[in-house]
């Protein structure tokens, strides 16, 4: 077992690799916890139940109403998130992580600030669902550097060897990110001005089709290269355990999110279904990251820190 890196020139860490990864597993999730939270306040319609920002009305704490508390949990949830993101970038410092892990476990709570600031002017504008969309995406952005973060500190406790693979595969592998981004954009422009896609009053971003005409042909590029994947590492599964049981995982989570997407369109939409598929469309998120990152690695010999740790 690995403790920690040591940098040249710096004294012993302060903090175990291990409380590292767990301070890294906080933050991502309350991450994924927050997309949660901010998805309900979206689709219960109480975006506004707090009518300015920070504060909830004229006092800091909401007033006894539904919207109002599903607001204010919200922003709880996101001062959660803050603190959790701040204490994984401290714990990175103390544990002497260096290199492109460090950066990125510096970055987050930055990028959580930023979706902070987001969001009051989300409000500002009383919920313009352009902002609306970027706050969403960036906090897709920040749950993908949170994944980064936590497998670069599992890789410290666990020095686990990388599959010799060939390059095709890794760089189909990573491929499917920005392909699996176009799936989330697309859906965002479905969704369009809400509060959801299903909602009464809904006003789209140009032609609905246009939407979907770019959602679906992502969709098949995903899938085929997905399959492609999936099929190539099955076939070297004994060498390649990891990279294989992540591909297995995010065939499993897709199969979810097709039968909520379908069920949904067939009951009209109800609010708390297109929760459960924004959910499970997080956590798709969260695994083809996941997949891409176990691709990116070049092979490493038994006990040998893999390359993300430097």
């Amino acid at each position: 077992m690995i403790a920690a890196v040591r940098r040249p020139g710096l004294r012993d860490p302060a903090v175990s690799a291990r409380a590292f990864r767990f301070a890294a597993a906080l933050a991502l999730g309350a991450l994924f916890l927050v997309v949660v939270t901010g998805a309900t306040v979206r689709l219960t319609g109480s975006g506004l139940g707090c009518e300015n920002w920070p504060r909830c009305g004229d006092t800091v704490l909401p007033a006894k109403d539904f919207n109002a508390y599903v607001e204010f949990g919200n922003r709880v949830v996101g001062f959660g998130v803050g603190l959790t993101t701040l204490l994984a970038a401290l714990a990175a410092w103390r544990a002497g992580v260096r290199g492109r892990l460090l950066a990125a476990a510096l970055g987050l709570p930055f990028l959580v600030l930023a979706q902070g600031i987001l969001g009051g002017i989300t409000v500002v504008y009383e919920l313009h669902p352009l902002i609306v969309m970027g706050h969403f995406l960036l906090s897709l952005a920040a749950i993908a550097l949170a994944v980064v973060v936590f497998l670069g500190a599992d890789g410290l406790v666990e020095s686990r060897p990388y599959a010799d693979l060939p390059g095709w595969l890794r760089l189909l592998g990573v491929v499917l990110v920005p392909v699996a981004l176009v799936l989330v954009v697309t859906g965002t422009l479905v969704t369009a001005a809400g509060p959801h896609s299903g909602g009464e009053d809904i006003q789209r971003f140009g032609s609905l089709e246009d939407a979907i005409y770019v959602h679906v042909r992502a969709t098949a590029v995903f899938g085929v290269g997905f399959i492609v994947v999936l099929a190539a590492l099955f076939r070297r599964r004994a060498r390649a355990g990891r990279e294989s049981a992540a591909a297995a995982a995010l065939f499993l989570l897709l199969v979810l999110q097709m039968v909520v997407g379908e069920v949904q369109w067939r009951n009209q939409l109800p609010w708390w279904l297109v929760l459960l598929h924004v959910v499970l469309a997080t956590a798709v998120w969260a695994a083809v990251v996941v997949l891409a990152v176990l691709l990116g690695q070049r092979a490493s010999p038994v006990g040998q820190a893999p390359p993300l740790r430097a």
